[in-house]
């Protein structure tokens, strides 16, 4: 897809570019405004009284002038076929509106599908044993039948042994940078990063071009591993991790955290034993129980439940959820509200008559199923 040079463009670049104005204001003034140009064209007063806002990064976002920014960053899309994916994008990774700080605008290069209906992130320690690759092979390989999108951080080790897993298994897979995409970090990766976009995957990354990997790039980059996909998969990492990051990160905004647990004497594994222990993650131990654990898996009750389906009149509305619950067959409410693009009430009131019907079931923390 190539870039469209327009206003809105240079608009909503120049939105993430502003000093003071992070992920969480930004998404603040675009459910506000509408959109980015907008933000600009309103008055100091106006942003001031916004709350979550105020007079310092109000007097900021009218102070800025640095458009020529945003334009040099166009010319590096267009030549390099980047496509920038802004918060209101209909392909921006979805899943992310989920989370309180969604990155305002990503810089894609790629084909996979951001927003295809199983995304699993695996993650782990740079210096992985030989247990760790095996098992890390294992669990993308018996992943493989149901087609996953394989997201990691192409880093050393677990990252790559994921990413090479995903391509040998012909599964699509996305590395979330923590740099801009005019280089590769580390740069022995630079083949394994050209692979990955010959075989229908991508990188992703919040960093326009010329922003180096700097340490404090890297936890923002793993919100976005934790915060795309539906679970995180911790092979071995040590108690201060990155991989641990990116657990505790999953865990923040509510979605699932698994991790392989190791000898409580290996220093590799004490991140992923220490995340059990803790109930951060669930144990893993193979693929078949992730799968089981997601709801991925086909089942008598879910083909039951298609059936009795025909015989049961729904709403436009009914329907719509009901289509959501059988992609995913174990949704919140938040996910419903995102995802069928209807009204809260309008989901309420469809939930209360499927419940009725006994189409679906409700389950503690607002969580719902087939029946």
């Amino acid at each position: 897809m190539n870039v469209v040079h327009t206003n809105d463009l240079i608009y909503q670049l120049s939105l993430s570019f502003i000093p003071h104005i992070g992920a969480v204001q930004a998404r603040i003034l675009i459910d506000h405004f509408g959109d980015a140009k907008a933000i600009f064209k309103a008055k100091k007063d106006t942003l001031d009284r916004l709350e979550g806002i105020g007079t310092v990064r109000a007097n900021s976002i009218k102070s800025f002038n640095d458009f020529n920014k945003a334009e040099t960053e166009i010319r590096f899309m267009e030549k390099y076929k980047i496509t920038p994916l802004f918060l209101t994008d209909k392909n921006y990774p979805q899943r992310l509106l989920n989370c309180y700080d969604p990155p305002t605008i990503l810089y894609y290069r790629g084909t996979a599908d951001l927003n295809t209906s199983k995304i699993i992130a695996v993650v782990g320690t740079r210096n992985h044993s030989e247990y760790g690759r095996m098992i890390t092979e294992e669990l993308v390989t018996n992943l493989s039948p149901l087609q996953p999108l394989i997201v990691s951080g192409l880093a050393f080790g677990i990252d790559a042994v994921a990413h090479k897993s995903a391509l040998k298994n012909n599964l699509s897979t996305v590395g979330v940078l923590a740099h801009g995409l005019d280089c590769i970090y580390p740069s022995q990766h630079t083949l394994l990063a050209k692979n990955i976009l010959r075989e229908s995957g991508g990188l992703l990354t919040e960093f326009p071009s010329v922003t180096k990997p700097d340490k404090h790039n890297f936890p923002s980059r793993n919100r976005i591993v934790a915060g795309m996909c539906d679970a995180t998969v911790v092979i071995e990492t040590g108690v201060k991790g990155g991989s641990v990051i990116t657990a505790n990160l999953a865990n923040a905004y509510n979605k699932d955290v698994f991790a392989y647990p190791g000898r409580i004497t290996d220093s590799k594994s004490a991140g992923c034993n220490d995340l059990i222990k803790n109930n951060k993650a669930i144990l893993l131990t193979d693929a078949e129980q992730l799968i089981e654990a997601m709801g991925w898996k086909e089942n008598k009750s879910v083909v039951k439940n298609r059936q009795k389906l025909l015989f049961i009149e729904l709403t436009t509305e009914e329907k719509i959820i009901v289509e959501i619950l059988q992609e995913k067959q174990i949704v919140s409410i938040d996910e419903i509200n995102l995802k069928s693009g209807l009204s809260s009430s309008s989901v309420a009131a469809a939930i209360l008559n499927l419940e009725m019907q006994s189409v679906i079931y409700s389950m503690p923390g607002k969580i719902y199923s087939l029946s």
